[in-house]
């Protein structure tokens, strides 16, 4: 099995090979995002666990394309993330964990942004 760093190098490699990193946009990539998570929530659906694995590596396909695009490490994208989330503090509503308010600027007491 390749390990996670040989798999990002050839979907990279690939990406180029296809033109992806040349010619295509980061929001055109945000959009293959989008897709293939709604074939995600599709698969889970139906509890069709090949298309559950198929889906999620299709999702971090288009993460690791978008993150080459954006000149950024993955690595660090989830670093910083986690030092977000880890103080984070909230509460399970209906099989999500909802955020506590920060009240900061702009919050939105109607918005249940989940982790």
């Amino acid at each position: 099995m390749k390990s996670y760093n040989e798999l990002e190098a050839l979907v990279i490699a690939w990406a180029h090979q296809k033109g992806i990193l040349d010619n295509g946009t980061p929001h055109a990539q945000a959009m293959k995002t989008w897709e293939e998570t709604d074939e995600l929530i599709t698969a889970i659906g139906y509890n069709n666990k090949a298309e559950i694995e198929d889906a999620l590596g299709d999702i971090l396909v288009t993460i690791i394309i978008q993150a080459e695009m954006q000149k950024m490490s993955l690595i660090d994208c989830l670093e910083s993330a986690y030092n977000v989330i880890s103080k984070r503090t909230g509460k399970m509503v209906d099989g999500q964990f909802v955020k506590d308010s920060t009240g900061h600027a702009g919050f939105d007491p109607k918005n249940t942004d989940v982790a």
